[in-house]
């Protein structure tokens, strides 16, 4: 299987390699330096995807031992239906990966995950500028019409 990836469940033995990934995600949505998420929510974060009463979940690609890209998704109940809501909170690849299918499988994965935990839908947001991610959104998922609002405190 040289040269393949394969999309599996994270481990704890991923954290060196999930971390510049992770790092490159924040990054990407302006992050890093000064702006940077402290490091105790990425510690809480890694520790989420390894606690058996938290929803959250974590995939990753891997070919050859080395990790490509992450997915991370949480399951939420919803008022307008009995079972939980999937929401594809981040989704990531390293730059050299880019265009070879690796974004499409992790959000694959999450699709069969999401199937089988009896969630009735997946869902995700990204930013009107992210036009490169957009055109596989487009081809996987359907645009859904809402517009987000949101209050920081």
């Amino acid at each position: 299987m040289s040269g393949q990836s394969i999309v599996r469940p994270i481990t704890r033995q991923d954290y060196e390699q999930w971390l510049p990934l992770w790092d490159g995600y924040n990054a990407f949505y302006g992050r890093s330096a000064e702006t940077a998420l402290p490091g105790d929510i990425t510690a809480m974060t890694w520790s989420r995807f390894f606690d058996a009463y938290e929803p959250m979940h974590a995939l990753v690609a891997e070919s050859e031992g080395k990790l490509l890209g992450l997915v991370h998704y949480l399951y939420h109940r919803t008022t307008t239906a009995i079972s939980p809501n999937c929401y594809l909170q981040d989704l990531f690849t390293n730059e050299a990966s880019r265009g070879k299918g690796i974004g499409r499988a992790l959000i694959e994965g999450v699709y069969e995950r999401a199937k089988a935990a009896g969630s009735g839908r997946v869902y995700w947001l990204t930013h009107e500028t992210n036009h490169t991610a957009m055109k596989l959104y487009d081809k996987i998922g359907d645009l859904s019409g809402f517009v987000v609002y949101r209050k920081l405190f």
